[in-house]
């Protein structure tokens, strides 16, 4: 019994309440360690005298680690537990002590785990309408020309050319609101905007004027007019809220560049000096940017303005949501106000981190409902593109990436292949359709919300930023060049649209270099079985053909 991997958190991903009186428990052992896992249970008052027990069942397999779980009804919610487990050899509890032979039930206060009572605040709510979201990301600039009257002087590249960083194609919101029906036609029912404010930039991520929508893509009022088009037709909206850093053109930091330490905007920004020094590099911005300087939003007049812009587009033009830009280097103590303040104008509004990597302290309930999940997108390439998986490894890691966060938050992930700040999957695949729509199926097979990325659709080319910005190709898709690949990303979403995946459990594993992912609802068992390899396989009497994928629907 390896004692060295075993881990078990309370108040965390290992311990969460789901409902007032439901909690889930997990138990982290080395892999294919255990035989059973129990938990022995009851209310830490009462445990010392009676306990009740219930079995685990492993729900994770990663690649170092299984992971076991239960979900618990209680009565009395200020429970207090351990783990009983048998590896085949051996029955030890494991509690706060480690493993141990025996367990002292009535001085269990000292050592049990225990989740002290279940208060309805720290019950992580889920947005009910996620459970059957699929996203469609559109960089708007190289989306679609809408308004061929407005003033597009600006524009320097022809549509379809491959774009500079410079480069501006004319690409609007009423291009957008024009192409709605092919949009909803996809089997999509929410879409993610990168930044449409004021900004001198193509990708307009150095925001001038929260308030102005930037002027080469229209008006407030289209952007009101895009959101009311949508929801008519059933299609949610969720905007790009850049709250790490602004434009250096903003009025606020301009007013410093001017006054300097005088400046009422001063303790906005984080400067090294009396006045900023855009040569000398004196103050905090985005990456290596100097036209992006850091808002410091541990300054409360900083957090109120965004607060405030954040609920402004909530509120009076009814968005479905934010998703953050650079949000993990942004205080937890601003998200949480943040959070606050979004969920009292609406609790259905969706609040989507940009963090790369595990932000599982991000995800407790009290900042974001989820993240982009870059975590899948590189179990993709080392699977799909970079051969540096087989079947078992992947399998493994999809698993550990779960294991990371609660059920709740599962469901509500935001899964990509690509988007705006990354190669094209599909140049990443080598033009490999076969891989490409097995990579699709994995998407839409994975618990959570799969997002496309305007052209993912037509298997779009394109390296790294800005390449992968390129203009839609709308002439290929009226003369159904794409066809082919847009039936397929329909008949996928239409299994998102018509049946829970989100509520159904999710099995992961390999075998015979197949790697297999079953979700099963109330009614159907859907199992998605990839084989990368040269080699046909048979799997659970499913032929599966080497370099090909099976996505195969089941009525129980």
């Amino acid at each position: 019994m390896n004692q060295y991997a075993m881990l078990h958190i309370v108040d965390s991903s290992y311990c969460f309440p789901i409902g007032k009186n439901e909690i889930t428990l997990r138990l982290r052992t080395a892999k294919d360690d255990m035989k059973e896992v129990w938990v022995v249970y009851e209310s830490k008052y009462v445990i010392g005298t009676t306990q009740k027990k219930a079995r685990l069942e492993k729900k994770f397999s990663g690649q170092l680690y299984d992971y076991y779980s239960v979900t618990l009804n209680l009565k009395d919610t200020r429970i207090g537990y351990v783990f009983y487990v048998y590896d085949g050899k051996d029955y030890m509890y494991f509690s706060e002590d480690g493993l141990t032979k025996e367990y002292d039930f009535t001085l269990g206060f000292y050592n049990f785990f225990q989740y002290p009572y279940i208060n309805e605040a720290d019950i992580m709510p889920k947005v009910n309408w996620t459970k059957n979201a699929v996203f469609y990301q559109i960089f708007v600039e190289r989306f679609a020309v809408g308004d061929k009257n407005w003033d597009k002087s600006y524009v320097n590249m022809k549509w379809g050319d491959i774009p500079t960083p410079k480069s501006f194609a004319g690409g609007d919101i009423k291009g957008i609101i024009n192409e709605l029906d092919y949009i909803k036609g996809l089997g999509v029912n929410t879409i993610y905007l990168t930044p449409v404010f004021k900004s001198i930039s193509n990708h307009k991520y150095d925001i001038i004027d929260y308030y102005e929508v930037d002027s080469q893509f229209g008006s407030n009022e289209d952007l009101k007019e895009l959101v009311m088009r949508a929801h008519d037709k059933g299609i949610r909206i969720v905007l790009d809220a850049v709250f790490n850093h602004c434009s250096y053109e903003c009025r606020q930091f301009q007013d410093v560049m001017e006054k300097g330490i005088e400046s009422p905007y001063y303790d906005w920004f984080v400067i090294y000096g009396d006045k900023p020094d855009p040569k000398a590099g004196n103050y905090e911005m985005f990456a290596s940017c100097d036209y992006m300087p850091k808002l410091n939003t541990s300054n409360k007049a900083v957090t109120e303005f965004l607060c405030d812009i954040g609920c402004h587009y909530v509120t009076n033009y009814n968005i479905d949501g934010w998703r953050l830009d650079v949000s993990d280097e942004v205080s937890h103590e601003f998200w949480r106000e943040f959070r606050k303040r979004i969920k009292e104008c609406n609790s259905e509004c969706v609040i989507i981190g940009e963090n790369w990597h595990d932000a599982s302290n991000y995800l407790r309930g009290d900042q974001y409902d989820s993240i982009m999940n870059y975590s899948f997108t590189k179990l993709c390439l080392d699977y799909f593109a970079k051969d540096k998986m087989d079947a078992y490894q992947a399998a493994g890691k999809l698993n550990d990436i779960l294991a990371r966060n609660t059920d709740t938050v599962n469901t509500m992930m935001l899964n990509l292949l690509d988007s705006h700040d990354t190669f094209r999957f599909f140049t990443e695949v080598k033009c490999d359709e076969e891989k490409m729509k097995a990579a699709l199926a994995l998407l839409f097979m994975f618990p959570g919300m799969p997002c496309i990325y305007y052209g993912t659709e037509l298997f779009m080319q394109g390296g790294y930023d800005p390449d992968c910005r390129r203009c839609m190709d709308w002439d290929g898709i009226r003369d159904n060049k794409y066809s082919e690949y847009i039936s397929y990303i329909k008949k996928l979403a239409a299994i998102r649209n018509k049946d829970d995946l989100a509520g159904a459990d999710a099995f992961i594993t390999a075998t015979d270099n197949v790697l297999i992912v079953k979700r099963t609802t109330d009614t159907k068992t859907y199992s998605l079985y990839i084989n990368l390899t040269d080699n046909d396989e048979c799997v659970e009497n499913i032929h599966v053909n080497g370099h090909s994928h099976v996505l195969k629907e089941e009525l129980l």
